[in-house]
């Protein structure tokens, strides 16, 4: 952990995407504004100050790997603010865009729990701030603190859900704008809040990215998406996307 925390330790490097809706940097676990119910730094206040002892703070330049699919899971890695993609597939093959990661994320949960290895890649699409934890201490934090066991199971059933809604996403909606809507509302409840009845959330993929994830064409989206501007389902200003009738998406699925 030593080696990453070197690595990382500066914000730097370039940044081909525009990012927006960026907040502070938390300075401290019970401090922090990005905490949000049902994630994994949810927790108590005493159980939360352990959890502090246990781990460091490292900085992530955006577009960098912060592990990589296939690699032991030596270390989790708790997302304070900022947001990784997680890909599954080789490099140098076909990959698959699995989710979105926002703060209050935590990577690496069911690899580290199982002593495996990391089943997805993890790579920031902007600056990060991270805080990982050793496995090991990890597991000794479990053992010691119940509430963090049932809020790891919680975290876990999170997982698949986000997995099953990848699947019904691919072979459920029968037409690109119900996948496409699909995914738009996947990414509101991942990482967006809550805007005058609809989300808001930043549009951190590219076209490209969101037509692999669609099983469709760059182009497709492009024309998709527009037709939703043009029908005043959704918005996007400044990198940043808003879903005014969320309604209306649910019923393309």
């Amino acid at each position: 952990m030593d080696n990453i925390m070197a690595e990382y330790e500066v914000i730097a490097g370039p940044q081909r995407r525009q990012r927006s809706l960026s907040r502070p940097s938390p300075v401290g676990c019970a401090a922090c504004s990005n905490r949000r119910p049902g994630w994994f730094c949810s927790l108590g206040s005493a159980v939360l100050a352990d959890l502090e002892l246990v781990t460091s703070t490292i900085s992530l330049p955006a577009e960098a790997t912060l592990f990589t699919q296939g690699e032991d899971a030596r270390c989790l890695y708790l997302i304070c603010s900022g947001y990784l993609k997680l890909t599954a597939g080789r490099a140098q093959d076909r990959q698959m865009i699995v989710r979105v990661a926002g703060p209050g994320s935590m990577l690496g949960l069911y690899a580290a729990l199982s002593h495996g290895v990391y089943e997805v890649s993890a790579e920031s699409l902007t600056p990060a701030q991270l805080r990982p934890i050793e496995r090991e201490r990890f597991l000794t934090f479990l053992r010691n603190h119940k509430e963090a066991q049932m809020r790891a199971v919680q975290c876990i059933c999170q997982e698949y859900r986000f997995a099953l809604q990848d699947a019904c996403r691919i072979s459920l909606a029968e037409t690109v704008a119900g996948r496409l809507g699909r995914l738009l509302l996947e990414l509101a409840h991942q990482i967006g809040e809550h805007v005058n009845g609809g989300f808001r959330f930043p549009l951190l993929l590219t076209h490209e990215e969101m037509a692999s994830m669609a099983c469709t064409t760059r182009e497709t989206v492009t024309r998709t998406l527009g037709q939703f501007r043009k029908d005043g389902t959704i918005s996007i200003e400044d990198s940043v996307i808003t879903l005014h009738q969320p309604d209306r998406l649910q019923n393309l699925i």
